[in-house]
């Protein structure tokens, strides 16, 4: 391989620079996007007095996934250069009396479906990593989380049958993301019930695609990739033969050498929705890097693609427009652990 075709891999000094987003945001209550269904005026809160563990970087799942990330850096690093800072947040945000006020808000009128499933799929993704991290404070974190994330378990099974028709969105209602980060949950925890479930759903829903238009992508506002996330959850739920079979006739064109795809372009990054473009390069990556990891010799030539999304973005994600810094750094993190 060139120099160009080997995976960008996260090295420390990125960890720290990457790791000061979430640390400096996770008890910053405001600017803050409240996406609450008022009942009536007595449901009129603060955004920490409703949400006590998840109230920081501007909305409840960017919270949510800037834990996940902080978790995350100090599982493979732990000589990060605010580790000791960190931990001190981690366990005052997930105390259990805190995570309780969270399980009890999605029981309030108008809120059972709050945060479906995007920030329902990352608080999974939180409580897998938090179980993978040997180290004392991740019990406690992990005991703590736990009525959430059976929460969360609970209602993925609950939703999950009803929903007829899949989401092709680029942005959080996505149900191809929902499910693949969800089903990884499923798989480390061992939870069949859940794992089983995903599966038939996403063969429900995707099995007999083909021909996927990524020519259509992405859309203005997109963070997600309709195409790419279909691609990665069929990639888990599949064995390896029948993944090839079924993306042969799904994407065709990614076979090719010559298959060509331009990173999302941002042309403010102080606008909180152009920006999600940048995410959508890091997204993008992510699937690529895990297509390239279980396919070296058939997809391997789509390495320079991946690392030109990375490299498009990632040096700008950190500044002062706190509309993409507050969830960037997540995107980044996730995309660049996937590296084969």
């Amino acid at each position: 391989m060139t120099e160009i075709e080997q995976p960008i891999r996260l090295t420390l000094q990125e960890a720290n620079r990457l790791a000061k987003l979430p640390l400096h945001c996770m008890q910053v209550e405001y600017p803050n996007k409240l996406n609450q269904t008022l009942e009536n005026e007595t449901y009129l809160k603060g955004p920490k007095a409703l949400h006590t563990a998840f109230y920081g970087c501007f909305d409840w799942h960017s919270s949510v996934h800037g834990h996940w990330m902080l978790v995350s850096l100090l599982r493979q690093f732990p000589e990060l250069e605010n580790a000791a800072e960190i931990r001190q947040k981690l366990s005052e945000n997930l105390s259990l009396s805190n995570i309780q006020t969270e399980v009890d808000y999605f029981s309030m009128p108008q809120n059972s479906s709050f945060e479906r499933t995007y920030g329902w799929a990352w608080v999974l993704k939180l409580a897998e990593e938090i179980h993978l991290w040997d180290d004392p404070l991740a019990r406690e974190l992990e005991n703590n989380l736990q009525p959430l994330t059976d929460l969360m378990v609970e209602k993925y099974l609950e939703f999950l049958p009803k929903l007829i028709y899949p989401i092709r969105v680029g942005e959080h209602s996505n149900i191809a993301f929902g499910l693949s980060l969800a089903y990884d949950y499923a798989l480390t925890l061992e939870n069949s019930a859940l794992k089983n479930l995903i599966k038939s759903r996403a063969m429900d829903w995707f099995e007999k695609d083909a021909n996927c238009p990524l020519e259509w992508e992405p859309s203005g506002f997109d963070f997600l990739s309709p195409c790419f996330q279909e691609l990665d959850i069929m990639r888990k739920v599949l064995d390896k033969d029948a993944f090839k079979i079924w993306l042969g006739a799904f994407m065709p064109e990614l076979s090719t050498n010559d298959f060509s795809l331009e990173p999302g372009k941002v042309s403010d990054r102080t606008d909180g929705k152009l920006v999600h473009l940048d995410g959508l390069n890091f997204s993008r990556a992510w699937v690529l890097y895990g297509l390239i990891k279980d396919f070296p010799e058939e997809y391997g030539h789509l390495m320079k693609i991946a690392n030109e999304h990375i490299d498009y973005s990632l040096p700008s994600i950190v500044d002062d427009n706190y509309e993409g810094t507050h969830w960037l750094g997540s995107f980044a993190i996730y995309a660049l652990q996937q590296a084969p």
